[in-house]
């Protein structure tokens, strides 16, 4: 890995980030991402401690750990316009933004107590090269919180259901799952390009990168959130991976 950016910089197309920001999880923050209430109880104590986020897009989660007494944190991401919006919304004495892709971050060494990524690394094709980087950059025992788009999802053949003729999602599809890399979808209105890896690739790759594994759970919606719309189809397959995972 030569630190080389591989990924299309979508977020940056004004049609695509105009109609991110109508989705319900830009608009409410973390309460409501469908995950949130399975991803906060993975979050160590973060009191005095140092914090990234690896594609932090609005920032929702560095000003969760700068509320929850982080003395330091970082939110990167590759996209200005994610940038400007998490400063102006997300903004706090504690938290520095920077435009930076998640390849070309330096990781120094054994400077941070918490990395945290949530829905960036399926854009990013050699996960393992982040894993290490990632093991370098953490302290003994740090903590790194990862929510990644499911090896089911990636997979599926277009990234959507097949539907009825009267347009409900009958099943999800699945090929290729064990040919990882590039998967072509198109996301609120836009070519969207991200990067398959199989669920041997995501928990091996850590655990051949120095990390022991202490919580791994496939996002499920909770009943609270099953008005929403489309929500209660998310329990016929998994969208998202949450891993807690320990630096030794």
């Amino acid at each position: 890995m030569n630190g080389k950016r591989i990924m299309k910089n979508e977020y940056d197309n004004e049609q695509f980030f105009d109609a991110y920001a109508q989705m319900s999880r830009s608009k409410g923050g973390l309460d409501a991402a469908g995950e949130w209430h399975q991803l906060k109880p993975l979050f160590p104590t973060l009191q005095g401690k140092k914090v990234l986020d690896l594609g932090c897009g609005y920032g929702w989660h560095c000003k969760y750990a700068a509320e929850k007494g982080a003395e330091q944190v970082l939110g990167i991401d590759l996209s200005e316009k994610m940038i400007e919006t998490a400063k102006s919304r997300n903004g706090d004495s504690r938290i520095e933004y920077r435009v930076c892709g998640i390849e070309e971050y330096e990781y120094p060494e054994n400077r941070w107590d918490c990395v945290i990524s949530n829905l960036a690394l399926h854009y990013i094709r050699d996960i393992e090269w982040v894993f290490q980087k990632v093991n370098r950059t953490l302290k003994p025992h740090g903590v790194f919180i990862l929510n990644i788009e499911h090896p089911v999802f990636t997979s599926g053949v277009g990234q959507d259901w097949i539907y009825t003729k009267d347009g409900k999602p009958q099943y999800w599809p699945i090929d290729n799952y064990f040919m990882p890399g590039e998967r072509k979808t198109h996301f609120l209105g836009c070519e969207v390009v991200k990067q398959h890896h199989t669920l041997t690739q995501i928990l091996m790759g850590l655990l051949n990168h120095g990390f022991t594994l202490d919580t791994v759970e496939e996002a499920e919606p909770s009943q609270e959130m099953m008005h929403v719309p489309g929500m209660a189809d998310e329990l016929r397959r998994p969208m998202m991976l949450l891993i807690k995972a320990i630096a030794k």
